[in-house]
């Protein structure tokens, strides 16, 4: 046996596979995390940030649905931290439109797996 895995590590929730959409890798930072209340039979819209070790922030904005799945998912980067401001400034005026001003992302706790499936972190069902 070489001591190499055969077959990849996928990290579970109360026993159930979760779907990473960000990795935070040796040297990268959670930026910061973002999610709206509960939209009644939408879900959840969250947002997630890294700061890379060249300082530029990858973010993903997504749904959450109310049995886990991730829906919609988009995209992008920014220059620096700061920045992430406009990507939720911008996020929150299409929320607004779309469901009036109480919908709209507000600082969270992050959800965090290890590759070996310990969650840490707060628990999907736990957000409020």
């Amino acid at each position: 046996m070489t001591g190499k895995r055969k077959t990849p590590i996928v990290p579970t929730y109360k026993g159930k596979p979760v779907q990473a959409l960000m990795s935070v890798e040796k040297g990268e930072e959670i930026a910061g995390t973002w999610t709206t209340p509960v939209v009644p039979e939408i879900g959840f819209y969250k947002l997630l940030a890294k700061r890379r070790t060249d300082g530029v922030c990858e973010w993903v904005h997504f749904v959450q649905r109310a049995n886990g799945s991730k829906d919609n998912v988009y995209r992008g980067t920014v220059e620096n931290k700061d920045r992430l401001a406009d990507v939720v400034s911008a996020i929150n005026n299409s929320l607004r439109t779309a469901y009036g001003p109480l919908v709209q992302l507000h600082l969270a706790e992050a959800e965090i797996a290890f590759v070996d499936g310990v969650p840490t972190g707060t628990p999907p069902d736990r957000i409020q």
